[in-house]
């Protein structure tokens, strides 16, 4: 009876310490958040918005408010007993050189390295094989790294470069040409350039797209009508012309002009959401040419992918789902003229041109098979890659006889290596000398059942060996939407989630891009909760497979997975213990009012719509669904002050909804980076911060007292 008495106080013991909050619970006390009496009527129905005020992004009451928010979150965040540990791993780990492929201007070949832990890549360049110099150094743009390379466009003959600069991550971008054999500026910083890219015509001036500039908050008012300009070297960016956008009647919010590599045409694609576009031709040989309609519509998605001569070849998903490419003579270039070169097949296209060749990737339940076609539309080989994985950068110049393409997955830190067209051959190039021993690790692809009977693909993976006893610590990430395929890849964050034996889980929702149109459009609009079902049963077929529980479950995702993450935790509070929204779209009543929101109508539809559609954004809008009396998972929501694609306010109204609502001990923080946008060119030490607070935050509420893997913690400290 003594005995049994002792293994059961023991087994307590164990019980009790397992998954339990800190013995030394760190308190939090929520600034006050001041309630307004705001009140938006659609259709008849009034929604309060008592948080309004927080959508001012210049008020000084704002400014006060991200201020207490943050010394409330960092104060927490540094009571964390391990936060500093995960930060000095990620640091290490962190710390290789990092070395793109290279590609040939003029007479230079140029790359871009990391030394380990720059805060931005530094642009080199050699010549004839010779020492490489430094072209182009981002971490002197600004004194704490927040000035980023946004962009690099040379003309033809490499003797000219316009670069574009984004300063505390906003897409508001400025460019500065140089003259690239000197690297000195050869004139006036141009400026408010936004959703472009630079596009050269000879070596005498470039086009680019802008918007006017908005009345009020530029990092938060709505921009509306997107235009193509000409600029030319010599001249005040006053006097750049307009070559499309400026019929207030013809409204696009995202166009784009570029100029084929033989200089022949401009091509001009105009949309007016993130789905489907216009497409136009000019012929640049005649002065008195016009603009030429190839694509009248917006009902699909084209582009020209190249040309010889007059014949042009055109990627499109029009009466093609997957994709496939055409031909048609820029002559008579409209569809009816339309010839298949390529057919669509039952896997997504995603072509590239590079030494006289086509080269095809398909998305074969989201991992890639790359195949060579000539001209003539003959298949020339199937290219055996390295492994099973994401394959990119098959491409280059015509003139190119061999490029360089990267390979990588969940497990396999990206490699490069050089292709020779002519014979399929290739070879390594460059891979990471990284601390981290891939083969410890495996992946695997399984098939879960969605809500409604959809087979849903999603990968999974661990430490080899993982014991499937449901206490895995796990991370379930997801995007679903803007037709955007999420393929295997690495990283070295979810690297140090793996060494301390979590599990990382990437399911392929609807609503994104891995099975071709159908599958996009059936997470559209009134078909979005489909995206959150498809989530919610991937977390529960990982708990019915014991990988791990809700008391282990995280769930994460940034911008439209931002959204995903307010949706899933509002309807299901019970199936994670903590969420991890991030840059999200959070209030879908009024998204569409901020910046260039209402282009992504396609995905969401808008409350304005109709009837039917404000009640089914109401009904799943995160902002608009946090109840009182409900314990909601251990939330910290991540956002930048200068994030002007998906405005803080989102971020902002949710979190202090949460606050005022949370019933319970799960601690409601929203963490603002400061001078920082949507997360594109964030300095390498703020990323280091930020997943140290993460996954701090993240372990801390599954009840871990110290990091699981503490065999690891005593490597990296010794």
């Amino acid at each position: 009876m003594k005995r049994t008495l002792l293994l059961l106080s023991a087994t307590l013991i164990i019980v009790s310490c397992e998954n339990q909050p800190s013995k030394n619970k760190i308190e939090v006390t929520y600034p006050t958040t001041k309630k307004v009496d705001t009140v938006d009527t659609y259709f008849g129905n009034n929604v309060a918005d008592p948080f309004r005020w927080l959508e001012d992004d210049r008020s000084e009451e704002t400014g006060e408010w991200v201020k207490a928010q943050n010394k409330t979150t960092f104060g927490y965040l540094e009571k964390i007993p391990f936060r500093e540990d995960i930060k000095n791993r990620l640091e290490k780990l962190w710390n290789f050189e990092k070395l793109s492929a290279p590609f040939k201007e003029g007479d230079y070949t140029y790359f871009y390295k990391n030394d380990g832990l720059q805060n931005q890549y530094v642009v080199y360049r050699s010549k004839d094989d010779g020492t490489p110099e430094i072209f182009l150094d981002p971490n002197t743009f600004s004194e704490d790294g927040t000035t980023s390379l946004a962009g690099l466009s040379f003309t033809k003959d490499g003797s000219f470069a316009a670069y574009l600069i984004s300063e505390g991550g906003s897409d508001w971008r400025k460019a500065i040409i140089i003259n690239a054999k000197t690297k000195e500026a050869v004139e006036d910083t141009l400026v408010d350039i936004k959703f472009s890219g630079i596009s050269w015509l000879g070596n005498e001036g470039f086009f680019y797209s802008s918007y006017d500039k908005p009345e009020g908050s530029e990092l938060s008012a709505k921009t509306d009508q997107h235009k193509v300009y000409y600029h030319k070297l010599g001249t005040p960016q006053k006097e750049d012309k307009v070559i499309f956008g400026a019929k207030p009647s013809e409204k696009h919010r995202y166009i784009g002009a570029s100029v084929t590599e033989d200089q022949k045409y401009l091509l001009v694609s105009a949309a007016t959401s993130t789905s489907g576009n216009k497409l136009f031709i000019k012929d640049l040989g005649g002065s008195n040419s016009e603009l030429v309609p190839i694509v009248n519509d917006t009902e699909s998605d084209n582009y020209v992918i190249d040309n010889v001569g007059s014949k042009l070849y055109i990627v499109t998903n029009r009466n093609a789902p997957n994709k496939k490419i055409v031909t048609v003579d820029a002559s008579n270039p409209g569809v009816e003229n339309w010839v298949d070169f390529i057919p669509e097949t039952e896997n997504v296209l995603s072509p590239g041109t590079g030494g006289g060749y086509f080269f095809t990737e398909y998305m074969v339940d989201a991992i890639s098979k790359v195949y060579q076609y000539d001209y003539e539309g003959n298949l020339v080989r199937e290219i055996k890659l390295p492994g099973v994985g994401s394959a990119s950068g098959f491409g280059g110049k015509k003139e190119d006889k061999e490029f360089y393409f990267s390979f990588t997955n969940y497990i396999m830190p990206g490699s490069s290596f050089k292709y020779n067209v002519e014979t399929g051959e290739y070879e390594p190039y460059w891979s990471p000398d990284i601390d981290f021993d891939s083969s410890a690790y495996e992946s695997k692809q399984v098939f879960y059942t969605s809500k409604d009977g959809t087979k849903v693909p999603m990968i999974i993976t661990h430490k080899k060996g993982l014991e499937l006893n449901g206490k895995n610590p796990a991370i379930l990430y997801g995007y679903g939407g803007f037709n955007i395929s999420l393929t295997p890849s690495f990283s070295i964050v979810n690297a140090i989630w793996l060494e301390q034996g979590g599990i990382y889980a990437v399911p392929n929702l609807r609503g994104g891009g891995e099975y071709g149109k159908k599958w996009h459009v059936a997470g559209t609009k009134l078909q979005k909760q489909n995206v959150f079902d498809d989530f919610i049963a991937a977390a529960e077929y990982l708990i019915d497979k014991n990988y791990t529980s809700s008391d282990y479950l995280a769930i994460r995702g940034g911008s439209n997975g931002g959204l995903l993450v307010g949706a899933t935790m509002t309807q299901r509070p019970d199936l994670m213990k903590v969420a991890l929204p991030a840059v999200g779209v959070l209030d879908m009543l009024r998204y569409h009012t901020f910046t260039a929101g209402a282009g992504w109508a396609y995905d969401y539809g808008t409350a304005e719509d109709n009837e039917e559609m404000f009640r089914y954004l109401k009904g799943y809008s995160p902002l608009h669904n946090v109840k009182e009396g409900v314990a909601y998972p251990a939330t910290l929501v991540t956002t930048g002050d200068h994030d002007d694609r998906v405005v803080p306010a989102h971020s902002f109204k949710f979190a202090a909804e949460l606050q005022s609502k949370q019933t319970g001990d799960n601690p409601t923080l929203i963490r603002i980076e400061t001078n920082a946008g949507h997360g594109a060119g964030t300095p390498v030490s703020k990323t280091i911060e930020q997943y140290a607070d993460i996954f701090g935050f993240t372990l801390y509420n599954m009840g871990y007292q110290e990091l699981p893997n503490q065999a690891v913690l005593k490597e990296f400290k010794e």
